[in-house]
């Protein structure tokens, strides 16, 4: 680690920017970072789990203290995810490490589109979307996905769940946002969890990664709002295309020495 030290600085506190200015999980750019500087794939997605425990606990702890954070909604789709995590972390360990890789580069992509969506639905102010004809159904399946991606790719999930909720619940933006974000706090710690019981959890990293991000979400919140909201996302967008590539590329590589 003492070779990574600084650079594991500056991942936490970049994870940490990137959340309080758009919203989501660092672990969209920790793990391709981490894998990056050589970590293993199981070991990347754990690390950055842990990560997310501390910044998750962080900020709901904030959004409680404040009153706005509703239990019954992070509970309903909180209790789905912790099983999705754990599936995720086991299934880390089943599946070959080029397809792994593919799928991170799908997400990254995926990613950019529901951040486009999520930022079209919040441009349509007080007005909800349609809910669904089933809310149990449709909190059972949002939550579970966010679980899921939490267990398999070490991101906290917000990136599906504010979106999901908007169109499925008919939530708002903020309220999405808040809610999402306590079940990051309980799909986060399930998945590492179950990382931490195979083995897989790099303490000393994810806790200097925790650190960073906690200390880049008060920067950002704070004083990098009065940034152009193009120039953020483009520099965020231009990011995970970069990443999506080079995982696309480690995926075929692996295919073919596989």
């Amino acid at each position: 680690m003492n070779n990574h030290f600084w650079l594991l600085v500056v991942s936490g506190l970049f994870s940490g920017l990137l959340a309080g200015l758009l919203g989501i999980g660092g672990g969209t750019v920790l793990v391709p970072i981490l894998i990056t500087m050589g970590y293993s794939y199981a070991q990347s997605v754990a690390t950055s789990s842990l990560a997310i425990v501390m910044t998750s606990l962080s900020g709901s702890f904030q959004n409680w203290r404040m009153g706005y954070l509703k239990w019954n909604k992070v509970i309903l789709l909180g209790l789905p995810g912790i099983l999705t995590a754990f599936l995720g972390a086991y299934l880390v360990g089943q599946i070959p490490k080029y397809i792994l890789e593919a799928a991170m580069a799908c997400l990254l992509l995926i990613t950019i589109y529901l951040s486009n969506l999520r930022q079209k639905l919040e441009k349509q102010g007080e007005e909800t979307t349609r809910k669904t004809a089933n809310p149990i159904l449709s909190r059972l399946f949002t939550g579970g996905a966010a679980g899921l991606l939490s267990g398999l790719f070490g991101v906290g999930g917000g990136v599906i769940m504010v979106p999901l909720q908007m169109m499925f619940l008919g939530e708002k933006i903020k309220l999405a946002i808040q809610t999402s974000l306590g079940v990051i706090m309980i799909t986060s710690i399930s998945s590492c969890l179950g990382h931490a019981k195979a083995g897989n959890v790099l303490f000393s990293e994810g806790i200097i990664l925790g650190i960073g991000g906690l200390i880049g979400a008060q920067i950002s919140t704070r004083f990098l709002p009065k940034l152009p909201d193009q120039v953020v996302k483009i520099c965020f967008y231009s990011l995970l295309l970069i990443l999506s590539i080079y995982f696309f590329i480690r995926a075929w590589h692996g295919y073919l020495l596989r």
